[in-house]
């Protein structure tokens, strides 16, 4: 896993990513953290997230995603359903559903330069010394990068 500092959205609008990946809850909200300013940069990525059914538990494991034109730089944000909800303590984001996640951003993006966060590890309460492996193993073969956030 190649490691940069900065802001993925910045980095991806410069076109140093093809591709970004940001975890989701299954309830729509796009409302804190990274996915907040995903939403408030890439408005389609929120409304590719609201075109899914709200609190449906099925989505976990599973991504959405809008392509966008900026610029004319391209780029795939991709909504990962990591965690069920938001509300509450403790771990929320669910280990099994990234791996799926990051399992299909690996087979439909298997050429892009792919850009993420510490997925997992911020407010979903997850432990990135777990989460870190499980990305590699996914997007092994990949050219894929964690933007580490250094705003």
């Amino acid at each position: 896993m190649k490691t940069v500092q900065g802001d993925v959205i910045k980095l991806a609008l410069l076109g140093k990513f093809d591709v970004i990946v940001h975890g989701c809850n299954c309830m729509n909200t796009m409302g804190a953290g990274i996915a907040k300013s995903i939403a408030a940069a890439f408005p389609e990525a929120f409304s590719a997230d609201k075109a899914t059914l709200k609190g449906d538990v099925a989505k976990l494991g599973t991504i959405s995603r809008a392509t966008v034109i900026r610029d004319g730089v391209h780029i795939t944000i991709v909504n990962a359903y990591t965690q069920f909800d938001y509300k509450g303590r403790g771990r929320k984001v669910d280990y099994d559903a990234l791996r799926s996640c990051f399992r299909a951003v690996g087979h439909e993006f298997p050429n892009a330069r792919i850009g993420y966060p510490m997925i997992g590890a911020g407010l979903a309460g997850g432990d990135w010394d777990k989460i870190a492996p499980i990305i590699n193993q996914e997007l092994s073969g990949c050219d894929h990068c964690l933007v580490i956030w250094a705003g």
